[in-house]
C-alpha cells in the first residue's frame, strides 16, 4: 500500500481522536448531556411516497450465507448482472440493479453505504465482499429513479446501507465458523464510547477452495474451484462538534482474491476507503460529506481451449473522490425543503497485455482509461398541508464530464497497433422527481410518484474492449448517458396489527440504455440502444405474531428492448440476464433473547443469457436455515445452510457450456457478542 494511500486512511481517526479530545475537556468543564446518532440526515416527510423496503438488523445478521448479496436479496426485483455471489464471480460483474434494468455488467443502482456512493470508479461495479452485514444496522431499498444528493447513479433505485451504532453492537464481539468444505469465515469487532461519541472497529477474514463452477461432465484437468481469499477492516467513529453537530469519520480497507473456472484464472480487487462527514441537527439542518477511494483491480484470462493464459489484466489503478453539502433551512411547520450540492469523480487506467494461446508470447500491450465526473445541484421540498396528505418535489441539474479517454495497445516490439483517442465532452442534464402520499387513515396509504434518472457511462464502457473466446466486445468512447423516465401507484395497507401489505405499479423507460449489442457472431460493441421499457408490479408482506416474523417480496416485470439500427434484430426481446419474476421470503422464529430460528427462501425466473434470447438460465428456487442458539450469557452457537435442497443454479451458459451457482452447504461455529 502506498504512503499517500496510508496518509488519506489516517485522516478519519486523527480527526475523530482530537475532536474526541476537545470533547473530553468540555464535558469536564461544563458535564453537557450529548446523545449522537452516528447516521446522516433523517429521512424527510416525503420517504413514504416512494416505493421503498427496509431490511431491519436482526434481518441482515441472519443471511443463511453471511453476504450482503444475500440480505438484498429478500427484496424482489435486487439483482446482480449474474447470479453467483461474490465468492465464485468476477469482481467485475458484480453491479447491481433493481426492477430488471439491467442488461449489462454495471450499477444501474446508486449502492450508498453511511452516505458515500461504493461503485468502483472505474468498472462501475460493488464490491461486495468488503461490506460485512454484521457491521451495518439497517438497509433501504427504494426502488424507482431518483434527483436528491448522488442522483445521478440512482438510475434504478438507492440501496441505503447504515452502519451499526454502539447501542447495536456488543462492547466485544467475534464468531468463527466454517462450512462442510473446508471454509472458513471469522469476524472480530470493538464498539466502544469516546468521550461523549463512540467508535468501532472490525475485521473479517473469508476464505476457502470453494467449489467447482463447471459440470462434472464439462470439467477438464484445467477446472479449478472457485477458490477464495477476502479480508476487510473497518474502523469508524462519532464525536459531537456541540449539542446538535456531530463529526462521522469512517474507513474501510479490503483486498479480495478469487479463481475462476480454471487454474491460473486469478482476480484481485483491493481498496482503500475513507470519509469525513458533519451533521448538523440544530434549526437549520446540514449534512456535509467527503471522501476519497483508492481501488484497483487484476485479472489473469486462461483460454477454455488451450487454459493457457491469453490475457494479463495485471493493474487497473482508479480513484474515486466526491463529496456533498445539503442544507435544510427552516421555512415553517408544513415544509421541509432541501437544498446542495454533490461532486463526483472518477479516473483510472487499465493496464494490461495479450499472449499468444498457442506461444504463450506476448502479442499486445493495452492501456485504456480516463476521467469522468458529475456536478449536481439539487433542490427539494415537501409539503404538509394537512395531517394526511404530502406533497414533494424537485429538481436535479447535472452538468457530466467526459475527458482524458484513450485506448492505446502496440504489439510486442512496441509498433501501434490501434490507438483512440477521445475527444473531451461536457453535457447539462435537467431531472426532476414528485410524488404525493395520502393517509386518510392509519391503516391506509395511497401514493404516486413520477421521476427522471441519469446514469453516466463508466471508464470500462468507454474505454476498455474486452474478450469471451471466442466473442470480442469492443468499448464505445462516444457512449452517451443513460437516462430514465419512470411512473409508479401504491397503496399500504395495515389491516391488522402487526400486518403491513404493500403493491406498487410501475413504468420505467431508459433511453439510451447501455448494452452489449451483437454485431456479428463473433462480435460485439457496446451501444446505447433506443431504449429498455419496463413494467411491472412488486408486492410485499410483513406478519409480526409474538415471536415470530414473515417478510416476503415478490416482483413481476415486463421488460422489453426498442431496437433500431444496428440493434433492430433486439426489438422486443427481454435485456439480458433479466428475469420476468423474482421472490424472496424469510420466517424468523425469536423465542427468547439471543435465540433465532429462520428461514429463507429465493427464487429467480429464466433468464436468457444474452440479447439474442439464444441461450437460457433456467429458473431457481433456493432455501437457506439459520439458527442462533445460546450456550451462555454471551456466547452463541450458529448453524447456517445454503441451498438446503441442492437446486441447480445455472449462472452462465454459452452455447451449452455453463457456470454453476452455490450448491448445498453447510456452515456451524460459535458467536461471541451476540
Amino acid at each position: 500500500m502506498s504512503r499517500h494511500r496510508l496518509a488519506i486512511l489516517a485522516l478519519p481517526p486523527l480527526a475523530l481522536a482530537a475532536t474526541a479530545t476537545a470533547q473530553d475537556v468540555a464535558e469536564d468543564d461544563a458535564h453537557p448531556i450529548i446523545v449522537v446518532q452516528g447516521s446522516g440526515l433523517d429521512p424527510t416527510p416525503a420517504a413514504p411516497a416512494y416505493d421503498t423496503i427496509e431490511i431491519a438488523r436482526e434481518q441482515i445478521v441472519a443471511a443463511p450465507s453471511g453476504r450482503i448479496e444475500d440480505v438484498l436479496g429478500a427484496v424482489a426485483g435486487f439483482q446482480q448482472y449474474r447470479r453467483s455471489d461474490s465468492r465464485s464471480s468476477n469482481p467485475s460483474a458484480q453491479g447491481v440493479t433493481l426492477r430488471a434494468l439491467g442488461g449489462n455488467a454495471t450499477s444501474r443502482a446508486l449502492v450508498l453505504l453511511d452516505g458515500v456512493p461504493m461503485a468502483d470508479p472505474f468498472f462501475g461495479y460493488i464490491p461486495l465482499s468488503a461490506i460485512a452485514p454484521e457491521r451495518l444496522g439497517a438497509v433501504r431499498v427504494a426502488r424507482g429513479g431518483g434527483t436528491g444528493p448522488f442522483g445521478a447513479g440512482a438510475l434504478a433505485g438507492r440501496i441505503e446501507l447504515e452502519s451499526a451504532d454502539i447501542a447495536q453492537l456488543a462492547p466485544l464481539s467475534a464468531s468463527l465458523l466454517a462450512n462442510d468444505r473446508g471454509a472458513t469465515e471469522a469476524s472480530l469487532g470493538l464498539a466502544r464510547p469516546l468521550g461523549a461519541g463512540f467508535v468501532v472497529a472490525d475485521a473479517r477474514w473469508d476464505r476457502g477452495q470453494g467449489f467447482f463452477t463447471t459440470p462434472a461432465d464439462q470439467r477438464v484437468p484445467a477446472s479449478a474451484r472457485a477458490a477464495f481469499d477476502s479480508w476487510s477492516a473497518a474502523l469508524r467513529g462519532v464525536a459531537p462538534l456541540g449539542d446538535a453537530v456531530e463529526l462521522q469519520a469512517r474507513g474501510l480497507v479490503f483486498r479480495d482474491d478469487r479463481t475462476l473456472r480454471f487454474d491460473g484464472a486469478d482476480s484481485s480487487s483491493e481498496g482503500q476507503d475513507a470519509s469525513l462527514r458533519i451533521v448538523g441537527r440544530g434549526a437549520w439542518q446540514f449534512e456535509a460529506l467527503g471522501y476519497v477511494q483508492a481501488r484497483n483491480f487484476s485479472n489473469i484470462v486462461i483460454s477454455s481451449s488451450r487454459f493457457t493464459r491469453v490475457l494479463d489484466q495485471r493493474n487497473t489503478p482508479s480513484t474515486g473522490l466526491g463529496g456533498k453539502l445539503e442544507l435544510r433551512p427552516p421555512v415553517g411547520r408544513d415544509h421541509v425543503l432541501r437544498l446542495g450540492l454533490d461532486y463526483r469523480r472518477a479516473s483510472g487506467e487499465l493496464q494490461e497485455e495479450a499472449y499468444s494461446a498457442f506461444s504463450g508470447a506476448l502479442t499486445e500491450r493495452r492501456r485504456a482509461g480516463g476521467t469522468n465526473s458529475d456536478l449536481g445541484l439539487f433542490l427539494e421540498n415537501d409539503w404538509t398541508p394537512v395531517e394526511q396528505l404530502v406533497l414533494t418535489g424537485g429538481l436535479r441539474l447535472d452538468r457530466t464530464t467526459v475527458s482524458d479517454g484513450f485506448y492505446r495497445a502496440v504489439d510486442a516490439e512496441g509498433a501501434l497497433v490501434e490507438e483512440t483517442i477521445a475527444p473531451d465532452r461536457a453535457d447539462w442534464a435537467l431531472g426532476w422527481r414528485a410524488g404525493a402520499a395520502f393517509a386518510p387513515d392509519p391503516r391506509f396509504r395511497l401514493r404516486a410518484a413520477a421521476y427522471t434518472g441519469l446514469r453516466q457511462p463508466t471508464l470500462n464502457e468507454l474505454y476498455r474492449p474486452f474478450v469471451v473466446f471466442p466473442v470480442v466486445t469492443q468499448a464505445n468512447a462516444a457512449l452517451g448517458n443513460e437516462r430514465l423516465e419512470g411512473v409508479e401507484a401504491g397503496v399500504d395497507l395495515a389491516p391488522a396489527e402487526g400486518v403491513e401489505i404493500a403493491l406498487t405499479a410501475f413504468d420505467n423507460r431508459v433511453e439510451g440504455a447501455i448494452a452489449n449489442v451483437t454485431l456479428a457472431p463473433n462480435l460485439r460493441q457496446r451501444r446505447n440502444l433506443p431504449a429498455i421499457e419496463a413494467r411491472g408490479i412488486e408486492g410485499a408482506l410483513s406478519i409480526a405474531r409474538g415471536a415470530w416474523r414473515f417478510d416476503g417480496t415478490v416482483a413481476f416485470t415486463d421488460a422489453a428492448v426498442e431496437g433500431s439500427g444496428p440493434s433492430a434484430a433486439l426489438d422486443g426481446n427481454r435485456p439480458a440476464q433479466t428475469p420476468r419474476w423474482a421472490a424472496g421470503a424469510s420466517l424468523a422464529w425469536t423465542p427468547a433473547p439471543g435465540w433465532r430460528l429462520a428461514a429463507s427462501l429465493r427464487h429467480v425466473g429464466a433468464q436468457f443469457e444474452d440479447d439474442l434470447e439464444t441461450d437460457v438460465l433456467p429458473a431457481a428456487t433456493t432455501l437457506g436455515g439459520y439458527a442462533q442458539v445460546p450456550l451462555g450469557a454471551r456466547l452463541a452457537l450458529v448453524l447456517r445452510g445454503e441451498n438446503l435442497t441442492g437446486e441447480t443454479v445455472v449462472t452462465r451458459n454459452s452455447g451449452g457450456s455453463i457456470d454453476l451457482g452455490a450448491p448445498r452447504t453447510f456452515w456451524a461455529g460459535l458467536r461471541w457478542g451476540y
